[in-house]
Formats: C-alpha cells, structure tokens, sequence
C-alpha cells in the first residue's frame, strides 16, 4: 500500500529475498523485550518511536543488508537528474526535522539517510531500517508539485525519526510466541477434529494479524502528523499533503472500495484527507497553495519515461507532442511533455526529433532558469549519445552550477576530450565529501583508465562496490590492484598501491565483522 513503512516492491523477487532476509535476521537474533510505553514528543503528543530496544546500529545493520539486496535489483537505477531534485526536496527536510527536534543526533549520525529509486510504476515510497528509502518513478512520475512529493517524504522520513520500524519488529518478536501457541493447539486438536485444528491455527493467526494493523495504524498517523510538522517547518505548502492523498485515493480505486477499515495496515485515504485538512486550516501557512513549476513538469516527464521504456509507450510521447494535442494541455504541462517526448525520442536513439522536440521545448523554457538548465543537460546527453564531443564541451562550458549532475555530465566528456586528468581532480574533490556516491567512482574509474593510471581505475570500482555496500565484491577487486601493482613499473601505481592495501584491509575487517553477526 502506498507510503508505508514496508519493504520495497521493485520486484516480486526483491520483495521475497528483502522478506526473507529481514526473517532470517530476526531469526538469527535473540528476541527482543517488549517496548516500553511510547514518550511524550516534542508536540507533547504520543510519540509511538520512542522506547525501542534495538540499538541504531543494529537497525543500520538490517536496513545495510537489505539495501545491498536492492542496488543488485536490475530496477534500481542512479538517474543524476532526478537526484539532484528530490534531494533539493530531501536536504530541507532533513533540516527542519533536527531543527523540530525530530532527529535525535544518535540516529543523524549511525543512520544512512539514504534514498533509492526504482523504476516501479506504482505510486509508493517506503522506509527501510536504518534511515534507508525507496522511491518509485511512478511516484514521481504522477506528483504535480514539489510540496506534493515532500508530503510523501516528510511521511517516511517521520517513520524512521520515530523508531517505527524497529518498534515493529520488536512487537513481531513478542507476538511470536503466541502464534506459536496457535499453531501447537491446532496440532494437539488435529486428531480429535480437523475443523477445530484449522480453527485454532487460524484463529491465532487472526488475532495476531490485527493486533499488527492497528498497531500500523497507529504508526500510520503519527508519521501523517509529524511529517505534516516536517513539511511545514521546511517551508512546504501544507496543502501538498492534502492533495498528495488525493491523489492517491485516485490511483487505487481499491482503497476504499470493500473490505472494512480495521482489516487495513492504514487509515482510510478519506480520513487521512480529512486529518489533514483540519491541520491545513490550523496552519500558519494555510493560504500557500502548492505550485507546478516547469522544473518539476520536466522531471516528472523524465520519470515517467525511466519508468516505462517500452517502444509503445515512447512513441506516445511524439503523438502527445503534436500541436493540436499540446493546445488542449496547460503550460506546465506542455513544458512536460515536449521534455518527455524529446527525452523518448533520446531513448529511440531518434536523434534528429530529439533534437527538434527539444528545440521547441528550449524556445517555451527560455525566461525560467531551473527549467533552461534542465533542457541544457538534456541537450548535453543527446550529444554525447551522438559523439558529438567537441560540441557537448562547448555546452558544457555554459553551464555554471555546481550540482551532481552537470559535474558527471562535464566528466564524462571531459575524459571523452582528452581531459581525463581534470574529470578525475574535480570527481576526487567531489568524493571527498561524497564518499558514498556510486555513480561518481564510476566515472573517476573511467577517467583514470584514460590517464593510464589502471590501479587507481580498478580501486575506484572496488569504491562502487563499497558505496553499494557489496564489500566481498569490492575486496576481490583491491586485491586484483594490489596484485597490478605489484607487476607495475609506474610510480604512480606504487602510490596508489598504498590507499588500495588500506581500503583491502578494511573490507577484510568489515567481512570478519559480518560473519561474526551470521
């Protein structure tokens, strides 16, 4: 169900290895105590995170192992663009939940804080243990504004900020035995009547199962409430909640259609809707109404195309670019998609309508900033899937902001020019302060295999595997450059031979401790 504490859903594959990975980590683990009565909140209302018994680290542990799982997903993706959007939206956030007191320092510091996308088309988002959270393109893909999709990660973040998930499994552990008694019953009465056995057994489970739902409920509204607070605080229209459950009332027609409220792990959408509008009202903010920009219509275009990449499904865009379909579409909407269907054309490997659409979106995108740069890194990425190098530098050359997508976009190029040795100065001042930045080692790598330095290329692909926390994979490949230099005469392989025996050292550390935890 849409914006829950739950795991991912990118894949019935990945949501059975995620599930059976938490299990097997519950399993391994001895049981947890019940929780404590939930604290008083800094609002001096019920705060349902507050007591949990697992420590953060051990919740970091859970949440790393289940991240791991997720970046091998072939649906996980590292779009640089949308990125760099959501965590315009994610920083502020982040913000004004330390500065709402929301964010203990503990878990600002053990936790990862760390946001996964994944090309699903459904519209959900979700929290993971240990400050982890997966958005869907569809999500995105379907949000009109940037105050919409803050809603929706106010909300999960708010999860994480109040222990809801450990709380969780704290409560699973302890509701264990009595599913255990349920399912002993039912072996003992299977003799005497089979009917009573199944009654037992499933009876048990039922009881179990509602406990839990209400108990999500729960959790459910006080993420709603905390989050709204989140929101505000960060300078957000308060009215994105509202019509963020709007919305997604209208993308499951289930959620309110049969079936009674209390058999749900959330509210009814209408109730929620409900809440919110009360706190809308009571907002100091509550005449702010969110705004569609076109910044936001292009990246919710580019979403929707990652997404859903299928051949039909790009040569709609072209038929919803033409004129007499774009007269019927606001200008927000217009700007969309003209983005969208230069960007499917992009994807056909069309160059030349990708060039034209783009031409036209140039034209409409020309007075506002966020939006020119947008079609500015569009156009860079149709030269470069061109070849056309010279020109890509020269664009490149025009754009003066420091995000992280101009500064993979300049990389690439750079190291496609010959400038191999700057790409890899201005990516190593990058990873200084992002270590953690996948994409980034990447690119360094590619750029130091250009400036013949093969050691410190294979080092920066073990750094992929550390950033996507796969330390086995990252230790082989320490040790295939300490073994290059070992045979090589360069003295700046020698140098770097000195970080790489290091960082083997570590990963061989990091391993023991996580055999250690099996």
């Amino acid at each position: 169900m849409p914006i829950a504490p739950t795991l991912p859903r990118l894949t019935p594959s990945l949501l059975a290895r995620s599930l059976l990975l938490c299990l097997a980590t519950l399993a391994a683990s001895p049981a947890l105590p019940q929780v404590d009565a939930p604290q008083t909140s800094v609002s001096s209302l019920p705060n349902l995170g507050d007591g949990s018994d697992m420590t953060p680290a051990a919740e970091r542990r859970i949440g790393d192992r289940i991240a791991r799982e997720l970046y091998r997903d072939p649906d996980y993706l590292d779009d640089p663009v949308i990125t760099d959007y959501v965590q315009g939206i994610w920083q502020p956030l982040i913000a004004a939940a330390r500065q709402r007191g929301e964010l203990p320092q503990q878990l600002d510091e053990a936790f990862a804080w760390q946001i996964l996308l994944g090309r699903d088309r459904t519209v959900n988002a979700f929290a993971l243990p240990g400050g982890y959270f997966g958005l869907h393109l569809g999500l995105v893909g379907i949000v009109t504004s940037r105050d919409e999709l803050a809603s929706v990660l106010a909300h999960e973040l708010s999860h994480v900020t109040q222990r809801h998930i450990s709380r969780s499994m704290a409560r699973q552990a302890a509701q264990a035995p009595w599913l255990m008694g349920a399912m002993i019953l039912g072996l003992l009465a299977a003799s005497k009547d089979p009917g009573a056995a199944q009654a037992a057994i499933v009876g048990g489970q039922a009881a179990a199962v509602q406990s839990q739902l209400n108990y999500s409920r729960d959790m459910e509204r006080e993420a709603d409430r905390i989050g709204f607070g989140v929101q505000t605080e960060a300078g957000f229209a308060p009215q994105g909640f509202v019509s963020m459950f709007e919305k997604l009332q209208q993308s499951s027609r289930l959620n309110d259609v049969g079936g009674f409220p209390y058999l749900r792990s959330h509210p009814l959408t209408t109730e929620r809707i409900a809440d919110m509008q009360s706190r809308v009202r009571q907002s100091e903010r509550a005449s702010t109404a969110p705004v569609t920009t076109l910044e936001h219509a292009m990246v919710a275009a580019r979403a929707r195309v990652l997404s859903d990449s299928a051949v039909d499904a790009l040569r709609v865009w072209q038929q919803q670019a033409l004129p007499a379909n774009l007269a019927r579409q606001s200008a927000e909407a217009q700007v969309g998609t003209l983005y969208g269907a230069s960007f499917a054309a992009l994807k056909q490997r069309d160059f030349a309508l990708a060039q034209a659409t783009l031409a036209r979106l140039q034209a409409r995108v020309a007075s506002d900033a966020p939006a020119l740069h947008l079609a500015r890194l569009l156009a860079l990425e149709l030269l470069l899937a061109q070849g056309d190098v010279s020109q890509a530098q020269r664009l490149s050359q025009s754009l003066t902001d420091n995000s992280r997508a101009t500064l993979l976009l300049r990389s690439r190029i750079a190291t496609l020019a010959g400038q191999g040795e700057q790409a890899a100065q201005n990516l190593q001042t990058w990873l200084a302060d992002h270590p953690r930045d996948a994409q980034a080692w990447q690119t360094l790598a590619a750029a130091n295999t250009a400036t013949g330095r093969p050691v410190a290329a294979v080092r920066a692909e073990a750094e992929v595997n550390v950033a996507q926390l796969d330390y086995q994979a990252a230790l082989t490949r320490f040790k295939a450059a300490q073994d290059m230099a070992r045979k090589s005469r360069l003295p700046a392989d020698h140098i770097d031979a000195s970080i790489v025996d290091t960082r083997a050292r570590q990963m061989e550390s990091l391993l023991r401790e996580q055999a250690l935890e099996r």
